[in-house]
């Protein structure tokens, strides 16, 4: 599986990492406007009873949430962790051994050749999409160029995919309560184990009012 996901990131490095202009032209345009009543910059927590296996306890970050649709990323799935050498020598860059190693997710279901960098707000590029205060995603492989040359964001994940509504179809499954909802934070999101996002997320929700 490793050896898969490994393929699908070199790939993605080299063709896959889109500018955001080719990033909003590819994406539904729903998924581009946040208003006023939506989950953007929040967390979907897969109920116990979700009916779509593909979903089981999946937390998902969303990215975008708008009258016609929604778009989020997984936070959960981890498919391995790669050396930042070995993933932009594909580019034409020489990165030093040491210049440590970022992790790779499954994002989601939808256009798993896709990868997005999800980070904290401390990095900023001509091609970042602010989700929240804390967080943020650049569609650019500058990122990695710059996590290399230690230039990079405090913390990132690299994850492949999205998980993506139509109009109306994430409010029916929230209503149907295939999902629970709860904030989303640094911490959560890069920090915790990933076998404990589920249980964490969990929690935070009973917590909350």
């Amino acid at each position: 599986m490793a050896s898969v996901w490994l393929r699908r990131f070199l790939f993605g490095l080299a063709a896959v990492l889109l500018p955001a202009a080719l990033l909003n032209a590819a994406l539904p345009k729903h998924a581009l406007t946040p208003e006023a009543a939506s989950l953007t910059g929040r967390l979907l927590i897969a109920s116990p009873g979700i009916g779509d296996p593909r979903f089981y306890r999946t937390v998902i970050l969303i990215v975008r949430h708008g009258k016609d649709g929604a778009f989020g990323i997984t936070i959960n799935r981890p498919a391995g962790e790669r050396p930042l050498a070995s993933l932009l020598e594909p580019l034409g860059d020489k990165a030093a051994p040491n210049a440590g190693s970022v992790r790779v997710f499954a994002g989601g279901p939808v256009e798993p050749q896709m990868g997005f960098v999800v980070h904290t707000t401390d990095y900023q590029h001509g091609e970042t999409i602010a989700i929240n205060g804390e967080v943020a995603a650049t569609t650019s492989a500058d990122i990695l160029r710059d996590i290399a040359r230690g230039k990079g964001p405090t913390k990132a994940l690299v994850a492949f995919g999205y998980a993506g509504w139509g109009a109306g179809q994430l409010e029916a499954e929230l209503a149907r309560k295939d999902w629970l909802v709860t904030t989303a934070d640094e911490a959560l999101i890069f920090d915790e184990r990933r076998d404990r996002v589920w249980d964490e997320a969990m929690a935070r929700h009973s917590r909350e009012p």
